[in-house]
């Protein structure tokens, strides 16, 4: 039986991604940078941190992969300060309350940083439900890199072969597959041009997998 699930946070907790956007589009126009969409897609499940490497690379821009973060940052908490509207991911709240009453370990393992998880966990209520939050932008490496999955599997105090992951894009899927762990990809319409072909198995409605519903998939003994 299984006894953690490590969680992603933005487009499987919080459908966070157009505010996201938004403040990378403001910071795009402050640098007079055109990103394409198909670029943009491609940065999903990242750390800003590494995103903002690849714009400076790609579009050889003078200012510095940092200096761009911390606009970008700014832009963001302005915007959720401003009272940006957005709410939980239908059906993942109920999903998270599921687990820790069934006495699963919950592990949150996002990009995002930590100033940000803290906003939405506050937000939300959602600290006490979580034995330990991971911010990728802390680690050497960014997602597809496997490192967050491999420290979160440590925080669970179970084996790898105990947890699963829910993840919604590719570069999280990837580092989720690498790390030796069964993937679970919600496909809820939030992260656009997403692959989820290396999934174990794809889900669009969080109910499939509750505890009842997870006996029949061969990874559960």
């Amino acid at each position: 039986m299984f006894k953690g699930v490590i969680f992603d946070m933005d487009g499987v907790i919080i459908n966070s991604e157009p505010l996201h956007k938004k403040a990378f589009q403001m910071m795009f126009k402050k640098f007079e940078i055109n990103v394409p969409d198909d670029i943009y897609s491609s940065f999903t499940g990242m750390a800003t941190l590494e995103i903002c490497k690849k714009l400076h690379k790609t579009f050889k821009l003078n200012q510095s992969p940092n200096e761009l973060m911390f606009v970008k940052r700014k832009y963001f908490e302005d915007l959720f300060n401003k009272g940006h509207k957005f709410e939980l991911i239908d059906g993942v709240f109920e999903l998270i309350k599921h687990y820790s009453e069934n006495g699963l370990t919950l592990v949150l393992a996002s990009s995002a940083s930590m100033s940000n998880i803290n906003m939405i966990f506050k937000k939300f209520n959602l600290d006490k439900y979580f034995k330990e939050k991971i911010s990728g932008a802390d680690l050497k490496a960014s997602k597809p890199n496997p490192e967050i999955f491999e420290k979160a599997t440590v925080q669970t105090g179970h084996s790898k072969n105990e947890c699963f992951v829910i993840e919604d894009a590719t570069n999280g899927i990837i580092a989720a597959k690498s790390a030796g762990l069964f993937c679970v990809a919600y496909d809820g319409g939030h992260s656009k041009n997403q692959d989820y072909s290396k999934a174990d198995i794809i889900i669009n409605k969080f109910e499939s997998i509750y505890l009842e519903n997870l006996k029949s998939i061969k990874f559960i003994s």
